[in-house]
């Protein structure tokens, strides 16, 4: 076994396996960095029950299985700050960050408007998935809490989280795309 030579040998191989799955050259020519770098700091523990190139492959496995964990940690990471809603107020005074526009228009008349009731639902279908299907599921088809709990399985004090949420995701949307950023 000579690491000098690895990125020769089995450079091609290792860089199309890690395009198959990441569908982007620079994060794959990283992935392929970071598995010759830690197969050079485990040179001495390769057994040499299979081949290097088996054996590369496998720590660039490992390399890509740690990329998504550690993608899937941020991206929910964003969601629950994006979602939170104590991202509103500021922890030491109790004011509000940004305050909420104050809405003038009659919720009655706005439901009858087939513009706003297409911005609600584009609005809609930008919350998180799991927001969105309980919203939905309450405000669209009238199922009370009791349904919804049973059908998403859910309990009730997580149902009114995913409410409380989808409602601050959809007011913040609807501020933007809708009333335009002013209160009417």
């Amino acid at each position: 076994m000579n690491p000098e030579t690895w990125l020769t040998e089995y450079g091609d191989i290792l860089y199309r396996f890690a395009m198959q799955r990441a569908q982007d050259t620079e994060l794959a020519a990283d992935l392929v960095q970071d598995t010759l770098l830690a197969a050079w700091k485990s040179k001495d523990s390769f057994s040499g029950n299979s081949s290097v190139s088996t054996w590369l492959i496998g720590i660039l496995k490992h390399k890509w299985i740690d990329y998504l964990r550690k993608e899937i940690r941020q991206r929910e990471h964003a969601e629950l700050a994006d979602g939170d809603p104590t991202a509103w107020f500021d922890g030491e005074s109790g004011k509000w960050n940004d305050q909420p526009l104050q809405w003038h228009d009659n919720p009655e008349s706005l439901c009858q408007n087939e513009q706003f009731m297409q911005v609600l639902k584009l609005c809609t279908v930008g919350l998180p998935a799991k927001q969105q299907l309980v919203f939905e599921m309450r405000e669209f088809q009238g199922l009370d809490s009791e349904e919804i709990c049973k059908v998403c399985d859910v309990s009730a004090t997580n149902l009114h989280v995913l409410l409380h949420r989808a409602r601050l995701g959809l007011r913040g949307c609807l501020d933007k795309n809708w009333f335009g950023g002013e209160a009417k």
